[in-house]
């Protein structure tokens, strides 16, 4: 029941803005979605809106982009309606990145009606020396709470904001997203510590918000729920895109697991096809309910797979006109699924008109790909991605390459993974010298995913750069010391912090090159190319003393605590 001691929290990840907003027909899609959600926390009265990153498609959003999102949060979540809980813990730690130390509804000069607590993720990330990201523009104006910045990449310590309504006490965790690798050697190595109040421990309902990989994409590509702490009740999982908003129950660490997924499609994957939610979250005491919300202004989106080998009763590769008969029969299946959205839309105004299809079509066995330019040309009034409505596919046959690998085996590994494999396995001269194996995988993956032409380049005359410095600072001369040294110099780096600042700094010098440039790959569709590819599922100023004024409301004064695991 919705009481005095009850938290109402509306919950959401992903929501992208302004992804493809530069598309005649998609381009309104992710701020009509954003609206929705806004206005949905604004009728459900709930105490603050809960975002699990990636709020922004892009690290550095449009004009439009940012002019939009503060229009509508400006919209909704400001007013004069009272805020209903305390913050108890200590602001200064918990927004230790913002000049404004501090929670925006106790801030004198803003009216904060609908506060919203907001983690980062990988495509609204924190970079450049001052280590900003577009939440913290949002933080700026009074907007937005963005919370769960580490500023460090050797240790990791989350302090929770701790919240009280009545007699329920709520201690919300949240880690930004950092690459996985990385994340994923800090848990094993004991560096990442979830402080928890000092008294009262059981009282609390520990609620955490994350943004990393899920699933397994490789060995340490990902998080496992086991590391997490225990005593968590809800964790929140930003990143993954497919909803999965029902909470499940990790029977190992005991604690329930709500994934919403995306606010849209970015992909055209079939995790992207499931409805798209949000939730309501009741918190009172240490009991929880979550209400799942489905989302009306979100782009129906269907996808089906084909494998013609299975049709041997309608053609085979030796059937005359056979690429004809394929045509049509793929022709019938896209009709089908358009009025099956049509179907479905009937009732539904908030809905988008035009559907997005997928026929995923398994040509292997003989068969001929027919002309898919001019297959398209038929939808191109009935459906909201015309040209890549068909993808053709063929299945892998089980073959030795040169190197004894598979072709099988690299199915669902990224490309920074296949580096790695492919340098296990390649013989002693065609090794790295220079790089290791993670910087150039970590490269080439940039490229791959952000187009970001000057990664592998960048990162290789950084390398070489450094290598020459270090070098000449230790005085090698003759050919066999020089190569002996700089084994020794590249191995020292494998696996540490400072290979990892390499990498930073590399990818960091190729975007400012490309800024330089003018080149902009804002709006660019990448679909075309990576359209079956799920998307990742696709880093510090000194804080000022938060003002004594709180809207009647008491800030807490509380202190880090010095025991491992504890703050007061």
């Amino acid at each position: 029941m919705d009481d005095e001691d009850t938290f109402k929290i509306l919950i959401a990840t992903d929501i992208h803005l302004g992804y493809m907003e530069k598309d005649a027909i998609r381009g309104n899609d992710t701020y009509n979605t954003l609206e929705e959600i806004l206005k949905c926390a604004q009728t459900n009265q709930v105490d603050f809106i809960l975002l699990g990153g990636d709020l922004f498609h892009e690290n550095k959003p449009s004009r439009r982009c940012l002019h939009t999102g503060i229009t509508m949060l400006r919209k909704y979540c400001m007013g004069d309606s009272p805020i209903l809980f305390n913050i108890l813990s200590d602001q200064a730690i918990n927004f230790n990145t913002s000049k404004f130390p501090w929670v925006n509804y106790q801030d004198e000069n803003l009216n904060i009606s609908i506060p919203v607590f907001s983690i980062h993720g990988n495509h609204d990330d924190p970079t450049g020396a001052e280590g900003l990201c577009a939440l913290d523009l949002l933080g700026s104006c009074g907007l937005v709470n963005h919370f769960g910045h580490s500023q460090s990449v050797e240790k990791i310590q989350i302090s929770p904001i701790l919240m009280q309504k009545g007699s329920t006490k709520l201690a919300l965790y949240g880690l930004g997203s950092i690459p996985d690798e990385r994340l994923y050697r800090m848990f094993v190595n004991n560096q990442v510590t979830m402080l928890r109040p000092k008294e009262d421990q059981d009282e609390w309902f520990n609620l955490f918000t994350i943004h990393q990989n899920r699933s397994k994409h490789g060995p340490t590509n990902y998080i496992p729920e086991q590391f997490l702490d225990d005593f968590i009740d809800l964790v929140v999982w930003g990143h993954e895109h497919e909803c999965l908003i029902a909470p499940t129950r990790n029977e190992q660490q005991l604690f329930y697991v709500t994934q919403p997924g995306s606010s849209v499609a970015t992909s055209l994957s079939p995790g992207e096809a499931a409805k798209k939610h949000i939730g309501l979250l009741r918190v009172k005491g240490r009991k929880m309910n979550l209400q799942k919300i489905p989302l009306q202004t979100v782009r129906q989106f269907f996808i089906q797979d084909l494998v013609l080998a299975d049709y041997q009763d309608l053609f085979t590769p030796d059937t005359p006109q056979v690429t004809k008969k394929v045509e049509d029969f793929c022709y019938a299946k896209v009709i089908e699924m358009i009025e099956e959205a049509e179907r479905e839309r009937l009732g539904c105004d908030l809905t988008p008109e035009k559907p997005l299809i997928r026929l995923r079509v398994d040509y292997s066995g003989g068969f001929e790909p027919f002309n898919v330019s001019r297959f398209s040309q038929k939808f191109v009034d009935r459906v909201a991605n015309p040209k890549d409505i068909i993808h053709f596919v063929r299945r892998r046959e089980q073959k030795e390459d040169i190197k004894g690998l598979t072709q099988t085996k690299y199915t669902g590994l990224r490309v920074e993974d296949l580096v790695k494999q492919y340098f296990e396995a390649a013989e002693q001269k065609v090794q790295l010298s220079l790089l290791t194996e993670q910087g150039m995988g970590k490269a080439i993956q940039e490229f791959v995913d952000k187009d970001e032409k000057d990664a592998i380049e960048e990162l290789v005359s950084y390398q070489l750069e450094k290598t020459q410095r270090h070098l000449q600072a230790r005085g090698v001369t003759t050919e066999q010391d020089i190569d002996a040294e700089i084994l020794r110099f590249r191995n020292s780096k494998k696996n540490t912090t400072e290979e990892d600042e390499e990498i930073r700094e590399a990818i960091n010098r190729a975007k400012a090159h490309r800024l330089e440039r003018g080149d902009n790959l804002q709006g660019l569709d990448m679909s075309d190319e990576l359209a079956d590819v799920a998307m990742d599922s696709d880093e510090d100023p000194a804080p000022v003393a938060p003002p004594t004024r709180g809207r009647g409301r008491g800030r807490g004064r509380g202190s880090r605590g010095r025991g491992r695991g504890e703050l007061s």
